[in-house]
């Protein structure tokens, strides 16, 4: 499976099978949350065969059921923690995938279970990711449409809207796609694009901003586009 072909297939998860993780897969987890921790600079970890977690009256609440496995997201504090953690985060959910694994972002629904993870100095939980074999495949949600979220259209290139479409498949705290895609033209001989979070009561739009715009890297093609602020638009 591509991991093109991972964003299609995935989708969140909230009921596991009892089956342990064999111990090929943790291992291949394990490396890549490695990689993705000093690519990131998180401190994300890989809970395995612990239940605690996720059966307090948030985990009800949440309705999940079976989750024995899981990931600790935590990082040093900084402005940009949240949009890193989704970024990379999603990098390790569509490897998941990759692997015949299914995952669900998790905000709230857990209970911290001392013991479990390591926090150092000025580090933070930023959020858990449920993992494991799902009771099923889980299903699509209705999504808004390319126009809705970016400047789409005639003048924009095909790998832009290739990029919005990959985006669009992004899981964001419930289902709420606050965010938003500009082609910005060309400046200085390539294409630029503005990523744009937008307001939300609920929160978690810098993390749901960083899932989207590696969505949008993997959908567009990173060599096609570089990232541009609002302040660089000619």
């Amino acid at each position: 499976m591509t991991l093109l072909e991972a964003i299609e297939a995935r989708h969140s998860v909230r009921a596991y099978k009892d089956k342990p993780l064999d111990d090929d897969t943790v291992k291949l987890l394990k490396e890549k949350i490695i990689e993705l921790n000093r690519e990131g600079e998180l401190h994300m970890q890989l809970i395995t065969n612990e239940p605690k977690a996720f059966r307090g009256p948030l985990a009800r609440y949440g309705k999940f059921s079976g989750v024995n496995n899981y990931i600790v997201v935590a990082g040093e504090k900084a402005d940009d923690l949240d949009e890193r953690v989704g970024y990379y985060g999603e990098q390790l959910v569509l490897y998941a995938q990759t692997l015949g694994l299914n995952t669900c972002w998790v905000g709230l629904s857990y209970t911290k279970v001392p013991g479990t993870y390591v926090l150092y100095w000025k580090e933070k939980i930023a959020c858990y990711i449920a993992i494991g074999y799902g009771e099923t495949q889980g299903v699509s949600h209705k999504i808004k449409t390319a126009e809705q979220v970016s400047n789409a259209g005639a003048e924009s290139p095909e790998w832009f809207r290739k990029g919005v479409e990959a985006a669009l498949l992004a899981p964001t705290a419930v289902n709420q796609q606050k965010f938003s895609f500009e082609y910005a033209g060309m400046t200085g001989g390539r294409h630029r694009v503005i990523a744009r979070k937008g307001f939300s009561l609920i929160g978690y739009t810098k993390m749901d901003m960083g899932i989207a715009k590696y969505h949008f890297e993997m959908g567009a093609g990173k060599d096609n586009f570089v990232w541009a602020t609002q302040s660089e638009k000619q």
